[in-house]
């Protein structure tokens, strides 16, 4: 299916102030063909290839015991067992159960790039394909990505951030985000871009160069800490100071547990003098 899509898109810088000029996407990419079957094969094969197949089961010859015939053939008067690891026994094989195989699916390198293009164009005739002239950022900070959805109007919809290479700081920054999700743009997928709602493309990514613009967006607002994550810090600070007065206490009561321990001493040296006094003069007295 061919449709004629506006191959022109907003653009915008990475604070989220907007350009006055429009973007032009490439040809090469947005030619309009929308192959839906192509992109059901796509998807199909990329959500197969994050299968594990870890399930197995054992058939009767791997279950532990059950060797020796259970009863005798006859004289019972029941049926007759070889062995308890039958399938009809608990704790016996398992009959055609699931064990541990590959889902892998191929698709050819054309078809996944044709499933791709279908995508991209998809997003391009809804309008959903935002350029941005450039991701710099000099360390990660998450509050850069949510303002950023927020001034396009997009936090509450699934962002698809594709970026010029690899850029470690913006994907650092958008992955603590739930419904945003940072990836260089030659690694995205068919199931990447129609998972999302917005698509937001590095303009170097599209073979685009944009001059820089001056910034008239308002500066990034101080991130409000969470009432839980407050009563948390409020909560050690409180067992440090009873820590820190602990230790302060603790040298004072050695100091009364010491004293204490020198008049204990002191009350035992003269009992005992007194009574070695005692036994010198009843000696003394028995001699006389």
């Amino acid at each position: 299916m061919t449709d004629n899509i506006n191959r022109n898109a907003s653009a915008f810088t990475a604070l989220g102030t907007a350009r006055t000029e429009k973007v032009e996407l490439p040809e090469s990419t947005f030619d309009g063909v929308i192959n839906m079957p192509v992109m059901h094969q796509a998807v199909k094969a990329f959500m197969a290839n994050q299968r594990q197949g870890n399930a197995s089961t054992k058939i009767r010859k791997y279950v532990v015991g059950g060797n020796q015939k259970p009863w005798k053939q006859k004289g019972t008067g029941r049926a007759r067992q070889g062995s308890t690891r039958a399938p009809h026994f608990v704790g016996g094989g398992t009959v055609f159960g699931p064990t541990p195989r590959p889902y892998d699916e191929y698709v050819p390198r054309q078809v996944r790039a044709l499933a791709k293009k279908s995508a991209l164009n998809a997003r391009a005739r809804e309008g959903a394909i935002v350029v941005i002239d450039g991701f710099n950022y000099d360390s990660p900070r998450t509050a850069s990505l949510i303002a950023l959805t927020t001034r396009l109007g997009v936090s509450d919809k699934k962002v698809l951030v594709l970026t010029d290479g690899v850029k470690q700081n913006v994907f650092l920054s958008g992955r603590n985000i739930p419904n945003v999700h940072v990836m260089p743009y030659g690694d995205s997928s068919t199931y990447h871009i129609l998972w999302s709602d917005v698509v937001l493309v590095e303009a170097g990514a599209i073979g685009q160069t944009l001059d820089p613009v001056k910034e008239t967006a308002a500066p990034l607002p101080k991130r409000e800490r969470p009432v839980a994550e407050v009563a948390r810090a409020e909560r050690k600070v409180a067992k440090r100071a009873a820590k820190t007065a602990a230790k302060k206490a603790a040298p004072k009561k050695d100091a009364k547990a010491s004293a204490k321990k020198t008049a204990a001493k002191k009350t035992a040296a003269k009992s005992s003098a007194k009574k070695t006094t005692a036994k010198k003069s009843a000696t003394k007295k028995k001699e006389k």
